[in-house]
């Protein structure tokens, strides 16, 4: 499975519905659920929005590495393409991968697919 911290609802039906069609189990997801879910061993890769209005995706990311229980999750991290400072720092924090906003959208079904681990391409550079 495949949590997406995202608070646009049209962008997350997008993905959801993107993932739908793949046949991708995608849940939304709050940050706090994030921070404390993994519980759940079926958790492969998180979405998610850079611009989380709280301000905490940068601190998330720090916790969820630290955790030797989710620091081998994958996290893909979405953005405005001018937020460079804001990319910095979350490739700092541990995301695996930061994209712009229209550079994710583009690049939507293959993510899935490999974050599904439906492909075993490597990863793209951040």
């Amino acid at each position: 499975m495949i949590l997406a911290a995202v608070e646009d609802l049209i962008f997350l039906s997008k993905i959801q519905e993107t993932a739908r069609l793949m046949g991708v189990a995608v849940e939304p997801a709050d940050l706090k659920k994030v921070s404390e879910g993994f519980a759940q061993p079926s958790v492969r890769a998180i979405i998610l929005d850079l611009n989380h209005r709280s301000g905490a995706a940068i601190d998330l990311l720090r916790t969820l590495k630290a955790n030797p229980a989710t620091r081998r999750i994958e996290i893909v991290g979405f953005l405005s393409h001018v937020q460079g400072d804001l990319a910095a720092a979350a490739r700092q924090a541990g995301c695996d991968l930061v994209l712009a906003r229209s550079e994710f959208s583009q690049q939507l079904p293959q993510l899935l697919r490999r974050l599904a681990g439906l492909e075993s391409s490597a990863a793209p550079e951040s």
